[in-house]
């Protein structure tokens, strides 16, 4: 199915304007994907604790299991590791699982079959075997959640060869990137952020694909690049408004998948503004930012004007308090100055 490059252009983010398009809640765009998943393919399911709950996973689920049936739409036990072994033996066997999680804090629970089996078997086998399945949760800030329900994990899991990792950051990618990712042959992982659950975008109704390893210019610019994914994006959006009123043109890279990442757009990028910051909803030791930093000197250390920079999560777990999420969360104000202090000379 094509991406339409020009759709895609399109969106930013601010209020959406219905005379452009549809317009399409985040849970809504979800709901959409995987509805048109279960109904184009019977060999897709969608299972989970709590899919067929009245929450239904933020609303992502909802409906789904009275369209579809209980035999593709349903509840598991609370058996992680269990459950993923038996989606990595169904997606070996020709089903295309869709294993949904509350939080990637319980994707831990499942390590062993994820990164020991459903990672590996493809290469062990001699491809054999393929594992075309999707592990979905959803990450990031909510308030008292603390140190154990409000992980962001994607940083533990780059290093894993086999496994793909998806974080899109608009409605359009959404749907377009689970798409992609239930069609996909290997073990992908989505990790969505809950703070883009409350927003709303343009969203075709048509089925259609973004690919997975490819990311988008979402802001031009001139004088520093700013990479991440998810809600990063939202937040660099902001601080390059607040930037260009004091005259910082910033160029915002969202990178819709860090697992592969894209180093054909971050270099190009580089190449034009000489200056990079990382921002990651993760911790920043180790992970995305650290990865990124160093392939940015590794390859593109002659374009460089400055030291990289990284924001991300402080080297602490969560904290559970309102007052002290404050400091440990990025937001767009430590990000805008951050970049002012990589462009005032020395």
């Amino acid at each position: 199915m094509p991406w339409d490059e020009g759709l895609v252009n399109s969106l930013v983010y601010d209020e959406p304007d219905p005379d452009q398009g549809r317009v399409l809640s985040y849970p809504h765009a979800l709901n959409e994907s995987l509805d048109l998943a279960l109904s184009g393919d019977p060999s897709v399911m969608i299972l989970g604790q709590g899919v067929d709950d009245p929450s239904a996973m933020f609303g992502t689920t909802k409906g789904l299991r009275e369209r579809h049936g209980n035999a593709r739409v349903f509840d598991t036990p609370l058996s992680e590791e269990g459950m993923m072994g038996i989606c990595t033996g169904a997606a070996m066997r020709g089903m295309r699982p869709v294993y949904m999680h509350n939080r990637p804090d319980f994707i831990l629970l499942a390590f062993n079959q994820l990164i020991t089996h459903a990672s590996k078997c493809h290469f062990m086998d001699n491809g054999l075997n393929k594992v075309p399945l999707v592990v979905w949760a959803a990450i990031g800030r909510g308030w008292g959640s603390g140190a154990q329900h409000s992980q962001a994990i994607q940083g533990l899991l780059i290093g894993v060869p086999g496994l793909k990792i998806v974080m899109p950051s608009t409605p359009y990618d959404a749907k377009g990137l689970m798409l992609e990712a239930i069609y996909d042959n290997s073990p992908t992982l989505i990790f969505e952020h809950r703070w883009l659950m409350k927003k709303s975008g343009f969203v075709p109704e048509k089925k259609y694909t973004v690919p997975i390893g490819k990311g988008i210019v979402r802001r031009e610019g001139k004088d520093v690049t700013i990479v991440g994914a998810s809600h990063a994006i939202e937040l660099a959006f902001q601080a390059s408004k607040k930037l260009f009123e004091i005259g910082i043109d910033v160029e915002v890279i969202d990178l819709r998948t860090i697992q592969p990442l894209d180093d054909e757009i971050i270099g190009n990028s580089l190449k034009k503004t000489g200056r990079l910051l990382v921002v990651d909803t993760g911790w920043a030791i180790g992970g995305v930012c650290a990865e990124i930093g160093f392939r940015a000197a590794e390859k593109w250390f002659s374009d460089l004007k400055s030291p990289v920079r990284r924001i991300g999560l402080p080297d602490v777990p969560t904290p559970a308090g309102y007052g002290l999420e404050q400091f440990f969360y990025p937001t767009a104000d430590n990000i805008a100055e951050t970049v002012r202090e990589m462009c005032v000379k020395k």
